[in-house]
C-alpha cells in the first residue's frame, strides 16, 4: 500500500505529533496501521501519512441499501437533520446533498418540505448515485464537488453530513460549495467532533476515528476555523444527533454488532439497537455540555 504524506488542512503546518496508532476496526479492509496525529500548530488531528489510493478502504457493504425496517428506523432519526436543514432555507430553495449515499436525506427534505426545496444528490460512489434514483427518486451525478456540472451560484443549500472528514483537501470542497452558494445561501456540514466525552474515554477505540475513512478528526473549533478560513462564518450549531451520538458510542464498544459493517441480520441488528437505546443517556449528557459525538453546524458566506 502506498502512502502520501500531509500537512494540516486548517493551518497548512506540517509539524505534527503522534497520537494513535490505529487499525481499520469497522470494515476491516486492511492490516496496515494507521497514525493519527495533532497538528503541532493548531490541534487538528489527522491521518499521516494517509493512503494514496482510499478506493479500498469504501467496500460495496458501505452503501448498505436498507431493509425496510432499516429504513423506518433511519427515517426517524434523520428528521432532526431535515428540521436543522429546512431551517436554513425561506420558501421555495434548491439544494444539493454532497455525498448523498442512497438518497433518503435528500428526499425527505423534499417531502418534508412539501417539495418546496428541490433536492439533488452528488457522491462519489457509482453504487450509491445510483441507488438514490433509483430507491429515493432523487437526481444524483456522480463527481468531485470541484468538478460537478453545475453553474455558480446555482444553489440556495449545500448539505454535507459526515463529508468532510473523509476528502483529502476539505478545503478545496469549501471554496467550490462557497462558489456554488447563490446570495443568501446555506451551508449545512456535520462531522464526527474529537471533543466528544466519548472519545476521552475511548480513545483509539472510539469509532468516531474510523480509521483510514477519516482523514481528519475535528473538534468544533477546528472546524470553524477551517469554514472561516475559506469564506464563512458559523450562525448555529447543534451538537446532538439522533443518528450518530449514541450510535457512535455503540459501536465502539461492540463493533462487531454494526450492523452495515457487518452484513446486517435479525439478531445483529436487535443486539445492536439495544446497545445504542442504552447509549442514548450518555449521549445526551455529553451534548448538553458541548462535547457530543458530532457537531451540526450552518454556515453562511462571510
Amino acid at each position: 500500500m502506498k502512502f502520501v504524506d500531509t500537512t494540516c488542512a486548517v493551518c497548512g503546518e506540517a509539524l505534527c505529533e503522534r497520537v494513535h496508532e490505529l487499525g481499520d476496526r469497522l470494515y476491516r479492509t486492511s492490516d496496515e496501521v494507521f497514525r493519527l496525529v495533532r497538528c503541532g500548530n493548531c490541534g487538528l488531528a489527522r491521518l499521516n501519512p494517509r493512503p494514496a489510493d482510499l478506493a479500498p478502504h469504501y467496500p460495496d457493504r458501505y452503501w448498505h441499501e436498507p431493509s425496510r425496517a432499516e429504513e423506518f428506523y433511519r427515517r426517524l432519526v434523520l428528521r432532526d437533520h431535515v428540521r436543522f436543514a429546512l431551517r436554513s432555507v425561506r420558501g421555495r430553495a434548491r439544494a444539493l446533498d454532497v455525498g448523498c449515499g442512497t438518497g433518503l436525506f435528500a428526499r425527505m427534505l423534499r417531502e418534508t418540505s412539501r417539495d418546496a426545496v428541490r433536492t439533488f444528490g452528488i457522491d462519489v460512489s457509482e453504487r450509491a448515485a445510483a441507488e438514490a434514483v433509483r430507491r429515493n427518486g432523487v437526481p444524483a451525478v456522480v463527481a468531485e464537488l470541484a468538478r460537478a456540472p453545475f453553474g455558480v451560484l446555482s444553489w440556495d443549500l449545500i448539505t454535507m453530513f459526515h463529508v468532510l472528514e473523509h476528502v483529502p483537501e476539505p478545503g478545496a470542497m469549501l471554496d467550490a460549495a462557497r462558489l456554488l452558494l447563490a446570495p443568501g445561501g446555506a451551508l449545512v456540514a456535520q462531522v464526527p467532533n474529537l471533543d466528544a466525552w466519548q472519545y476521552r474515554v475511548m480513545g483509539a477505540r472510539w469509532a468516531g476515528l474510523d480509521a483510514p475513512r477519516h482523514l481528519y478528526d475535528f473538534r468544533f473549533r477546528d472546524l470553524k476555523r477551517l469554514l472561516e478560513g475559506h469564506g464563512f462564518r458559523v450562525v448555529r450549531v447543534k451538537h446532538f444527533s439522533w443518528r450518530d451520538n449514541a450510535a457512535a458510542l455503540a459501536t465502539s464498544l461492540a463493533p462487531v454488532l454494526e450492523p452495515v459493517a457487518n452484513g446486517g441480520g435479525m439478531g445483529r441488528s436487535l443486539a445492536y439497537g439495544a446497545l445504542v437505546a442504552a447509549a442514548l443517556p450518555f449521549a445526551a449528557l455529553e451534548s448538553a455540555f458541548g462535547c457530543g459525538a458530532s457537531v451540526m453546524v450552518e454556515a453562511r458566506p462571510a
